[in-house]
C-alpha cells in the first residue's frame, strides 16, 4: 500500500484515497477469509490544547491518533478488532482477529448490517471542517487573554482555576458490505476560563466556555472571561435554605441536560433492555401539550450535524415530539430489529435537537422566565449523576438562587433538589426564549412547576 500524502493544507498525514484504499483492502479480506458481510472505518484525528493558570502557562498537549476498525460477520455472529497500524500485514492480522472472534461468538438474531433501503447514497456537504491554524504561542495568549479579562473583572476575582483552549480536527472514511461508503472532516474547538471570587471560606467558582467548528465563531476571549467572573461574584453570599417544595428554573446549559435525559430514556439500547421509565412512550403524551422537540441533522456546522450515521444509515428531520406526544425513538439498527421496528437513523447518537414551548414569545428572556417563576430556586449548577434510567427517579446536589417575586434574592448552596422524571417532564410550565446551544441539543431555561428541595 502506497504511502499518503497529507490532504492539502489540512494538517491531516492521510488523504480521503488513502483510507478509501485501506477500507477496501480490509473488506477485500474479510471476504477473501469467509466473511458473509463486514464493515470498516479508517480515522485520523489531532489536535493543540494549551492551558495557562494565574497568568503562567501551564500545559501544552498535542494529539495525534489513527484507526482502524473492522467488523466481521460470519452469519448472525459478530467479531470486531482494531488497529492503528496501516501496514498490509497489520490489516490481515486485524480482520483475522475479528473473524475469530466471529467465529466464537453466539449467533444474535439482530445482529447485521443495516438493510439496504435505509443506506445513505446522497450525502450532503454539512460545512463540519474549518481546521484552525493555531500556534502553541498564538494558543497561549487567547488562554491568557481570557484569564486575564475574568481576573480584571472586579477586585474580588481573587484566584483562577485557569483558563484553556483547544484545537481539534479529525477525518474517517468508512464502508460495508451492503453498499455504503461515506465520511468527511470535522472539527470542533473551545475557549473556557474558571475563575474564583472571594477569599476564605466564602470562596466561590465558576466557569463558561464557548464552543464552535469555526474558531472565527468563538465568542470572543474578553467576553468569555468577564462572563465567567460575573457568574463566579454573583454567588459570593451563597446560603443554605430550609427544605420546602416549590418552583424550579433551570437555567438553559442545565436543561440541556433534561433533554439529555428524555433522549436516554428513548433510545434503543434502554428499550429493547427494558431499563428506562419511558418503556411503551410511542405515541403517548410524555409533555404538556405545548412542547414540541424537533431534529435537523442537515443543519450547516451544527454541532450534530451528520449525512449519515454510524452505520452509514441516512439521517432525516423529524418531529420527535409533537405537542408533547412522542412520535419516534432513537434506534440503530440493531436495537431496531430487538424492538421489531426499523432503524431511525441513530447509531451514534441524536442531532441537532430542539425543544420548544408553543407558549415561548420573543421577550421571554430569562428576566421574564425569573418573573414567571414568582417564588422558587433558579438553579445554575448540578453535582452528581443522581438520575435513575429504570424509574426516573430524580436527586441532584444544586446551587443556583432563590427567587423572591420575580427578583433574584440571594445566592443558595449546599441544597438537593429532588423529583420524578415523568412528573418533572410533564410539570414543565414554560420555556425560554433564551436558547442555548449545548452540544447537539438547543434549549431555553425550564421552568417546572414543583420539585422537592433538601436544605438545612
Amino acid at each position: 500500500m502506497k504511502k499518503n500524502t497529507a490532504r492539502g493544507d489540512s494538517g491531516f498525514a492521510y488523504s480521503r484515497s488513502f483510507f478509501e484504499n485501506l477500507v477496501d483492502s480490509a473488506l477485500k479480506h474479510a471476504r477473501r477469509l469467509g466473511a458473509s458481510d463486514a464493515a470498516a472505518e479508517a480515522s485520523e484525528g489531532y489536535g493543540l490544547s494549551v492551558s495557562v493558570r494565574k497568568g503562567e502557562l501551564e500545559n501544552v498537549e498535542r494529539n495525534r491518533d489513527k484507526s482502524l476498525g473492522i467488523t466481521v460477520y460470519l452469519g448472525q455472529q459478530r467479531g470486531n478488532a482494531s488497529t492503528s497500524d496501516f501496514s498490509e500485514a497489520a490489516i490481515e492480522r486485524t480482520v483475522q482477529a475479528a473473524y475469530d472472534i466471529a467465529r466464537f461468538t453466539a449467533s444474535d438474531p439482530a445482529a447485521g448490517l443495516p438493510d439496504e433501503q435505509d443506506i445513505a447514497i446522497e450525502q450532503l456537504e454539512l460545512d463540519l471542517f474549518h481546521p484552525w491554524a493555531l500556534t502553541a504561542e498564538d494558543a497561549m495568549e487567547l488562554a491568557l487573554q481570557c484569564e486575564a479579562a475574568a481576573l480584571q473583572t472586579s477586585p474580588w476575582i481573587s484566584n483562577s482555576e485557569g483558563a484553556g483552549v483547544s484545537a481539534q480536527q479529525s477525518h474517517f472514511f468508512s464502508a460495508h458490505t451492503r453498499g455504503f461508503q461515506g465520511g468527511y472532516a470535522s472539527s470542533r474547538h473551545s475557549l473556557s476560563v474558571a475563575p474564583i471570587a472571594g477569599t476564605g471560606e466564602g470562596m466561590q467558582r465558576d466557569a463558561w466556555y464557548s464552543s464552535m467548528r469555526d474558531a472565527r465563531d468563538l465568542a470572543s476571549a474578553q467576553a468569555v472571561g468577564r462572563y465567567a467572573a460575573e457568574r463566579a461574584l454573583s454567588r459570593l453570599g451563597s446560603r443554605k435554605i430550609a427544605t420546602t417544595e416549590c418552583p424550579v428554573l433551570f437555567e438553559s446549559p442545565l436543561a440541556a441536560g433534561l433533554l439529555g435525559s428524555f433522549v436516554q430514556a428513548v433510545s434503543g439500547g434502554a428499550l429493547y433492555r427494558k431499563s428506562s421509565f419511558l418503556l411503551d412512550s410511542l405515541g403517548t403524551a410524555v409533555f404538556p401539550s405545548h412542547i414540541d422537540i424537533s431534529e435537523d441533522p442537515h443543519l450547516r456546522k451544527g454541532k450534530g450535524s451528520a449525512p449519515f450515521d454510524d452505520e452509514g444509515v441516512r439521517t432525516r428531520a423529524r418531529a420527535v415530539v409533537q405537542a408533547g406526544e412522542v412520535q419516534g425513538y432513537f434506534l440503530s439498527s440493531y436495537s431496531a430489529r430487538k424492538l421489531g421496528m426499523r432503524t431511525t437513523g441513530h447509531a451514534g447518537g441524536s442531532h441537532n435537537l430542539v425543544m420548544s414551548s408553543r407558549h415561548t414569545r420573543p421577550a421571554d428572556d430569562l428576566v421574564e422566565m425569573l418573573r414567571k417563576l414568582d417564588t422558587g430556586l433558579f438553579v445554575t449548577e448540578l453535582m452528581g449523576q443522581g438520575v435513575n434510567p429504570v424509574t426516573g427517579d430524580y436527586s441532584r446536589g444544586a446551587s443556583g438562587y432563590w427567587v423572591e417575586k420575580g427578583q433574584i434574592v440571594h445566592p443558595v448552596e449546599e441544597i438537593t433538589i429532588a423529583g420524578n422524571m415523568k412528573d418533572m417532564f410533564l410539570g414543565i410550565e414554560a420555556i425560554g426564549a433564551d436558547a442555548y446551544n449545548y452540544g447537539a441539543k438547543t434549549v431555553g431555561s425550564v421552568l417546572i412547576r414543583r420539585m422537592k428541595l433538601a436544605g438545612s
